[in-house]
């Protein structure tokens, strides 16, 4: 039975929290994991929706899964079948097309349907397309289901277009076992890359430049098992740190790597929100008066499109006139049209969105249209007077680990009902 989540807003926030491990790169790492011939562990995998999903894909694979404790799993694909990935669960999640560059790499085969996830626009794959076509692979596609096939792969030079996340990883997957040399120019410089990267060498890939604009792949002939710890989720950390901003007084924040969240930070604290940055953690104090600023979500190391929702609704907050200028995902404003349900004036001619403040917020029934936007609507509740009523809770359930309790600890009035 459907879920939503209901919260009093106007509590003040403090204690202690814990990031789980990072969404994004977990959903990268489960597929990579079965490149290798052996078995894989990994230790911090958050509790979230997307994971269960990936679950069921490798279970209809016939790749063994097993739990040893909360967050630990190990996956042994040593028994695997590629089959044709078109059952529901490759529509759950984006990420699913992961196990195009993955199945691609080992099988030289694969068909899958076209990957889901939230709706955030035209989000083509074609750059991903471009890679695997490179590395030699032919691609058809037919009523909403990609085929695969190589004879045989091998390495090459390309270029994207755009420094994107999803064909960065993928294009790295499909060449780790390709003949020769590969080099992946303007490439994706994100985190989370690099933590598939690291697992993909410890599993004895030999790929070099993570983090860079240039990666270059040597292909082998066989990957085997490993050990990996994934990094903490960052977006997760920086969602959790605009809620503090927004109603905390010393709330602190562990697991972290704050270096990944500098385009964050430094905005908020041209905001005037306050900071104390540890190694691996930060403590947010109250910020009695917030300034309007102007952000341009970029990719990595600029300004994360993950977190452009959640600080929307605290720049309602802020006094003056805050501008928020997509260039990700043109048409991810819609959190903006929930937000104004609640009072936010604002105004939105995409890419860029104006939002006047600060402007009292109150309680009512919105909807989670996606990820960040329930992130957004989270966040806007807790500043709320009155109970805000958060529907299509599903989509948060997709990335943040136990968001609720996480807030209901720090001393959110946050609970959940079952609805028809």
């Amino acid at each position: 039975m459907p879920q939503v989540i209901k919260i009093e807003g106007g509590h003040r926030l403090s204690g202690s929290i814990e990031v789980s491990g990072a969404k994004n790169a977990t959903v990268a790492l489960i597929p990579a994991a079965i490149l290798a011939s052996s078995v894989v562990t990994i230790v911090g995998i958050p509790n979230i929706a997307d994971v269960a999903s990936l679950n069921e894909l490798l279970a209809y694979l016939d790749v063994d899964v097993q739990t040893v404790e909360t967050g630990h799993i190990i996956i042994d694909p040593s028994h695997m079948v590629n089959k044709p990935l078109t059952i529901d669960a490759v529509s759950k999640l984006r990420a699913s097309y992961y196990f195009m560059g993955a199945l691609l790499g080992k099988y030289h085969h694969v068909t899958i349907k076209m990957p889901g996830g939230c709706d955030l626009g035209p989000r083509p794959i074609d750059l991903h397309i471009k890679g695997f076509e490179a590395l030699g692979a032919k691609v058809d596609y037919h009523d909403g289901t990609y085929v695969l096939t190589a004879d045989k792969l091998v390495g090459a030079r390309i270029f994207l277009d755009f420094a994107s996340v999803g064909a960065t990883i993928n294009i790295v997957m499909a060449a780790a076992m390709a003949k020769g040399r590969t080099y992946i120019e303007n490439a994706a410089r994100e985190p989370e890359i690099i933590d598939v990267i690291t697992l993909l060498n410890k599993m004895g890939a030999r790929i070099h430049g993570a983090g860079t604009n240039v990666i270059t792949i040597d292909g082998v002939e066989r990957l085997g098992g490993c050990f990996h710890e994934i990094i903490p989720d960052r977006i997760e950390a920086g969602t959790f740190i605009i809620m503090a901003a927004a109603m905390g007084q010393d709330v602190r924040i562990d697991n972290v790597i704050p270096q990944h969240l500098d385009a964050l930070l430094s905005k908020l604290s041209e905001m005037g929100v306050r900071m104390d940055i540890g190694p691996d953690h930060l403590t947010i104090g109250a910020a009695p008066f917030l300034t309007a600023i102007d952000v341009k979500t970029m990719t990595y190391p600029g300004f994360a499109t993950d977190l452009q929702a959640p600080l929307t609704a605290l720049l309602t907050q802020a006094h003056g006139r805050s501008t928020v200028l997509e260039t990700i995902y043109r048409q991810r404003f819609n959190h903006c049209e929930q937000l104004r349900l609640m009072g936010a004036d604002i105004d939105v001619e995409a890419p860029l969105a104006s939002i006047s403040g600060p402007t009292p917020m109150h309680g009512a029934e919105v909807r989670a249209t996606d990820l960040r936007c329930g992130a957004s609507l989270v966040i806007a509740g807790l500043l709320a007077k009155g109970v805000t009523t958060i529907a299509d809770v599903h989509h948060i359930d997709r990335g943040y680990e136990g968001l609720d309790g996480k807030l209901e600890r720090l001393g959110a009035h946050i609970w959940r009902e079952q609805v028809d």
